[in-house]
């Protein structure tokens, strides 16, 4: 019986063993075909002005100096924020601005938004510091039913319209199911709150600033895979971009292809290989704010187009993706040459070493792109 159970113990071994190395060989594969999931293309700054190299985390520091230097009621806070912060996004400002306006708090997100609330219902400007989004959701009943409802429960006498919310998101490469969430979806179900992800540091400067001066509390999600990826000559002055206004990053006649922050440069890819290998003309447009959205120019692209491919990180059902492609349905109809195509991520946790499979790379998208022209 001894010998029987050894050599069924071996077996069981190498058995292992095998799948393990067949594992990590399908891994290894599928990581090099991802090796560089995107390659960022640096735009162009739409001015004459001076402009200086910047990042997209160094870009936010630029904003943000900006508001604290124009603004005295401005105020910086949130965990670690002090010392520069974990991506380094406040480096600096505490020293050139003092302690009491750029802080540190306590570990609690939801004592670092109702903080928030109470300072912008104050008169100040407040910019608050999630460290990750998927560490927001301590703050959701503040952000549902404190701050998006400030304005409308007193009739227009109060308001917390002064407060942003930042906060990192998105994959990184590393960051497993506690660090690569994207969570917009969520507070795309609250009337009240503005939403916007930016996809550049040009972008992310001018949204920024404009998220902070808004009337209306705005969350304001930052692709954090681009902090040090994404480099650009930024303006140096002082300039807004316009909430809830989308971009038409290249004009197509066959497909419109929607994305938002770090989604748009592997969709910029696809409308290129679509080009080369297909023959087919796609229209990219940037998101940009998904709330409110706008419904317009998305709609005027699809009936123009008549294929309508929209791609992002989180998962599939009931993600924001969802909603673009209801409200198209029902304003382009007649225009549409096949069903609108969704490529996002799978209905699981975000996992750690398949998050190759995972996410939406450049050939799910292309996959879709086949998928409507060929219908």
């Amino acid at each position: 019986m001894a010998a029987i159970s050894t050599c069924r113990f071996h077996r069981f071994l190498k058995k292992s063993m095998v799948c393990k190395n067949l594992t990590s060989s399908l891994v290894a594969k599928n990581q090099a075909k991802h090796a560089s999931t995107f390659t960022y293309v640096a735009e162009t700054p739409q001015t004459d002005g001076e402009v200086k190299r910047m990042n997209l985390f160094q870009a936010l520091t630029d904003a943000m100096d900006i508001v604290l230097e124009t603004d005295e009621s401005a105020v910086i806070f949130g965990e670690d924020v002090a010392f520069g912060g974990v991506f380094r996004c406040t480096v600096g400002l505490r020293d050139k601005y003092g302690k009491d306006r750029v802080f540190n708090t306590p570990l609690s997100e939801q004592g670092i938004v109702g903080f928030g609330i109470g300072v912008a219902t104050a008169g100040s400007t407040a910019i608050a510091e999630i460290q990750f989004a998927d560490y927001i959701f301590p703050a959701f009943d503040q952000l549902l039913n404190e701050a998006a409802k400030f304005r409308y429960r007193t009739g227009n006498l109060f308001d917390c319209g002064k407060l942003t919310v930042r906060a990192p998101c998105g994959a990184v490469g590393h960051g497993a199911l506690y660090h690569s969430q994207s969570v917009e979806a969520f507070f795309s179900h609250i009337p009240g709150l503005k939403v916007v992800i930016p996809r550049g540091p040009i972008q992310a400067k001018g949204l920024m600033l404009s998220a902070i001066r808004d009337p209306n509390p705005v969350i304001f999600f930052e692709p954090k895979v681009l902090y040090r990826q994404a480099v650009e000559d930024v303006p140096v002055g002082d300039y807004e971009l316009p909430l809830s206004k989308a971009e038409v990053l290249m004009e197509g006649s066959d497909v419109t292809m929607v994305g938002w922050g770090t989604q748009l440069h592997i969709l910029r890819e696809v409308a290129n290989m679509a080009k080369d290998q297909l023959g087919v003309s796609c229209e990219l447009i940037d998101l940009r704010t998904i709330l409110p959205w706008d419904i317009e120019t998305i709609e005027q692209s699809v009936n123009k187009t008549g294929r309508l491919m929209i791609a992002h990180e989180a998962p599939k059902t009931s993600g924001f993706g969802a909603e673009i492609a209801s409200t198209i349905q029902e304003r382009c109809f007649l225009s549409l040459e096949a069903p609108i195509q969704r490529v996002c991520g799978w209905d699981t946790p975000f996992p750690h070493i398949f998050e190759p499979f995972y996410i939406p790379d450049k050939w799910r998208c292309f996959e879709a792109i086949k998928k409507m022209t060929n219908f």
